[in-house]
C-alpha cells in the first residue's frame, strides 16, 4: 500500500519525510505556556487534536495574546477605580508600587482562571 511517502536512511532506520503546512512562527509567552501544560494535563484528548491538525502553535498564540490584552486592560482599569494614579507614584512611590503589585496578582488570577484553565 503506498501512500505516497518518501523515507529517508538515517544509520539502519527510515524516517518519513513529513513537513508541516503551518511554517509560521509563534511566539509563546508564559501565559501560553501553561495553557499548554494545562491542556496536557487535564484536556488530553484536546491537546492531542490540536497537535494533530497542526492547530496547537497558533491557539497557544492566541490565549497568550488573550491574557495580555486582559492583563493591560484589567490592570488599567483597576487602578483608574483604586485612584492608583501617577500623582501617586510621584509623591509616595512605595505606596504606588504595593497598589500595583497587588492589582497585577489580582488581574493575573484572574486571566488564569478565565483564559487559562478554562476550555
Amino acid at each position: 500500500m503506498d501512500l505516497g511517502l518518501t523515507y529517508t536512511k538515517i544509520g539502519d532506520y527510515y524516517y518519513p519525510d513529513i513537513t508541516l503546512s503551518d511554517t509560521t512562527q509563534y511566539h509563546i509567552g508564559m501565559y501560553g505556556q501553561k495553557h499548554e501544560r494545562y491542556l496536557k494535563g487535564h484536556r488530553s484528548n484536546v491537546w492531542a487534536r490540536l497537535v494533530l491538525s497542526e492547530g496547537l502553535l497558533r491557539h497557544l498564540h492566541e490565549v497568550d495574546t488573550a491574557c495580555n490584552e486582559q492583563m493591560e486592560y484589567l490592570i488599567t482599569e483597576i487602578a483608574k477605580r483604586k485612584s492608583v494614579t501617577e500623582d501617586l507614584k510621584r509623591l509616595d512611590p512605595m505606596t504606588w508600587v504595593g497598589y500595583m503589585n497587588n492589582i497585577h496578582h489580582r488581574v493575573g488570577e484572574i486571566v488564569l482562571h478565565n483564559l487559562v484553565y478554562a476550555y
